[in-house]
Order: C-alpha cells, then sequence, then structure tokens
C-alpha cells in the first residue's frame, strides 16, 4: 500500500513523507482492561498491522501502565520494550487511556503491567 501511494505522489508531483503515508494507513485499536492484579484479557491475537493500545483502569485503586514486549526478550530490560505502545500519560482508576500507533510484525508478544503486578504471560500473537 505504501508502494502505491509513493508511486501516485509521483505520478502527480508530490512527495509524502513517510508519517503521512502512515496516516493514511488504517490503524486498529487494542482494548485491554485492568483490575487488580491482572489484564480482562490473557490471550489476543490480531493481524499483522498498525494498532493503537486503549488501557481501560477498573478498579485497580492507583496508576497503571502498559508494557509490550516480543515474547523471548528480558521483559526487565527496557530496551525490549516496544516504546510506542506505552499508555501517552498514566491510566488513573476508572480512565482510559492510548499509546502511539504501534506497527506490529507478525509473531508473539508478551504485555503487563509493571505498576498493577499483572501476570508476563499475557500473549498477544500476529498473524
Amino acid at each position: 500500500m505504501k508502494k502505491v501511494i509513493a508511486i501516485v505522489a509521483l505520478v502527480f508531483g508530490f512527495a509524502l513523507t513517510a508519517q503521512a503515508q502512515d496516516k493514511m494507513m488504517k490503524t486498529g485499536t487494542i482494548a485491554l482492561t485492568q483490575t487488580p492484579g491482572e489484564f480482562t484479557q490473557k490471550q489476543l491475537e490480531v493481524k499483522e498491522g498498525t494498532y493503537v493500545f486503549e488501557i481501560a483502569n477498573k478498579g485497580v485503586g492507583h496508576d497503571v501502565g502498559f508494557v509490550l514486549v516480543p515474547k523471548g526478550k528480558d521483559i526487565t530490560k527496557e530496551a525490549n520494550h516496544i516504546k510506542t505502545a506505552y499508555v501517552t500519560q498514566m491510566v488513573a482508576t476508572g480512565t482510559t487511556q492510548k499509546s502511539k500507533p504501534t506497527t506490529l510484525a507478525k509473531g508473539e508478544y508478551v504485555y503487563f503491567c509493571p505498576l498493577n503486578p499483572t501476570a508476563t504471560d499475557n500473549t498477544l500473537v500476529v498473524k
């Protein structure tokens, strides 16, 4: 799709930045809910693409966050975190916050919250 957009841009004599091209691509939403000590969704499966993570805090009693890591990588190392998947601000009880658009390649990922000691075996499978 990006190639088609770039070709059209060249034919009509204008250039699109990669960021503008990405905005033209469809972005999906992955909604996850945190309750005290866990995510209500333990395993998800989505198609390869670009998504915004929408994290809801349902009665945790304090702020929560969101971390996404490719499966098999050390989750304790921040260098392995997919930073665009972080919520743009902490999620207070009773609220929802979103991440930046995050492009997911085929594979498996794990997600967790370091502030709401959730299990670290929640799985996101991208087909």
